[in-house]
């Protein structure tokens, strides 16, 4: 078993962050079901699967995030919780974005020269 690459873990850590945000989206589109509850997924234990060089396809698991208040209807999203976390996995993203560019920019700079 060989150590990640650098851009093996920036691949993994764009993965994460792109299910984080289909997970927040979800819950959003669901804001009106009655009895849905919000979920989101444990970034820490996936972004340690994502370090994984053995593990073929990532595929972190959701969970129901817990302590949050429901309403009447047993639903408990909460938009404003999620737009702020949906705000704060978009940042994640580009900034992984942001760093996958620097990379390359050194791996050009090296053929460069």
């Amino acid at each position: 078993m060989s150590a990640p690459t650098l851009l093996q873990m920036l691949q993994g850590f764009l993965q994460v962050t792109n299910q984080r945000q289909q997970v927040l989206s979800s819950n959003m589109a669901n804001v009106d079901t009655p009895g849905y509850h919000t979920r989101d997924i444990d970034f820490q234990q996936a972004m340690q699967e994502a370090m994984n060089p053995g593990e073929a396809q990532l595929s972190p698991a959701s969970m129901d995030v817990m302590g949050l208040p429901e309403r009447p209807d047993g639903n408990n999203v909460n938009v404003d919780r999620e737009s702020m976390v949906l705000s704060e996995t978009q940042l994640q993203y580009q900034l992984g974005v942001q760093l996958i560019k620097e990379q390359f920019h050194e791996l050009l700079t090296a053929i460069k020269e």
